[in-house]
């Protein structure tokens, strides 16, 4: 057949609008009318805020802050290390190394599931420089859920897990200084030199809190409910632990050389700068001050376990002046010179995404 002399004509399709920089109105449905933004260029597009290379740079904010408040501290300290026994201050260098290698037995003899040892154990020298740079205890528990969170650690058990290394590391503590009390009754001698009154507001302290605490719980149903779910986790968590003998005995045993360390490391200190105090009597000193402070929320304890360890050091029979370098000096070696490379440990391992 041949072809029609008049073909149909054929509707061209209406030509799109031209984009603009402000957007392209299409109808999407009747009398709805959208905006349609232009394709932008995968190298133009803004780039997302560096909120992890502003917390790398916390810690080492916070240590300038710390180390300028305490620059007075410091100075006198690295002044004592100058006339001690090299020896004996490398002897408490290796006691505080071998802390942080407690604490990670102790974090990990807390949870049932396994966490990677390289890991933890930069993890406990890190949280160590957080602990002083926040307060008290803060700083470590931080580090130490947010490394379990990382590590898949259900956020239920990572609390139970941390509320159990808090209750052996506590009773680690006490324990040892029930013991060292009962083998020498004598090494404090009474009649510290506490402020006068000192003693009754310690106690009255100590009192109020405990109310304080007891109120907080009856009245806030809350706080209540999630403080008894805590306690009920960690008692399950116990019970898991318990079941397995490598993971108990790395829980209390970490839990006691954790304190025994520290106070072998003052002990070292000590004799380094010839403190006439025996070294177990020096450990009973640093046993019975750091519980002493234990409730005082200051940053790492910093000025509250230095005045209570000289307090201790001479109530044990140490010249107050011998005391107070002794304490000085143990402060600088167990705080201020692993601080700095704590400080660059915990950056790190934030930027590498293992906290």
């Amino acid at each position: 057949m041949a072809p029609s002399a008049h073909p149909l004509p054929v509707r061209k399709p209406p030509s799109a609008p031209a984009p603009s920089a402000v957007g392209v109105a299409r109808r999407t449905s009747p009398g709805v009318t959208a905006l349609r933004f232009p394709d932008v260029p995968r190298g133009r597009l803004p780039r997302r805020l560096p909120v992890r290379q502003v917390l790398c740079a916390v810690p080492l904010v916070l240590l300038a802050v710390a180390a300028v408040r305490h620059r007075s501290v410091v100075a006198e300290g690295f002044g004592q290390l100058r006339t001690a026994s090299w020896p004996w201050l490398l002897a408490a260098a290796g006691a505080t190394c071998l802390t942080w290698v407690a604490a990670a037995f102790t974090r990990q003899g807390a949870v049932v599931q396994p966490l990677p040892k390289g890991r933890l154990l930069a993890t406990q020298f890190a949280a160590g420089a957080a602990n002083h740079l926040l307060p008290t205890g803060l700083g470590a528990s931080a580090v130490n859920l947010r490394f379990m969170s990382v590590c898949g650690v259900p956020a239920a058990r990572s609390s139970a897990a941390l509320a159990l290394y808090l209750l052996a590391e506590s009773a680690g503590r006490l324990g040892l200084l029930a013991a060292l009390l009962v083998a020498f009754p004598d090494a404090l001698r009474p009649g510290t030199p506490l402020p006068d009154g000192g003693a009754p507001a310690l106690l009255a302290g100590a009192g109020a809190l405990v109310l304080l605490a007891a109120a907080a719980l009856t009245l806030v149903r809350r706080l209540r409910t999630a403080v008894f779910a805590l306690l009920r986790d960690a008692l399950a968590e116990a019970r898991s632990v318990h079941t397995r003998p490598a993971r108990a005995l790395a829980l209390w045993g970490g839990s006691l050389a954790f304190p025994a360390c520290q106070a072998a490391g003052l002990a070292a200190v000590g004799r380094a700068l010839d403190l006439p105090v025996p070294p177990a009597h020096i450990a009973l000193a640093y046993l019975a001050a750091t519980v002493a402070v234990a409730l005082v929320p200051a940053p790492g304890g910093l000025g509250s376990v230095e005045a209570a360890l000289v307090v201790a050091l001479v109530a044990a029979g140490g010249p107050a002046a011998v005391a107070t370098a002794v304490v000085l000096a143990y402060r600088v070696i167990t705080v201020w010179l692993p601080l700095l490379p704590g400080a660059l440990t915990l950056g790190a391992l934030v930027r590498l995404k293992v906290i």
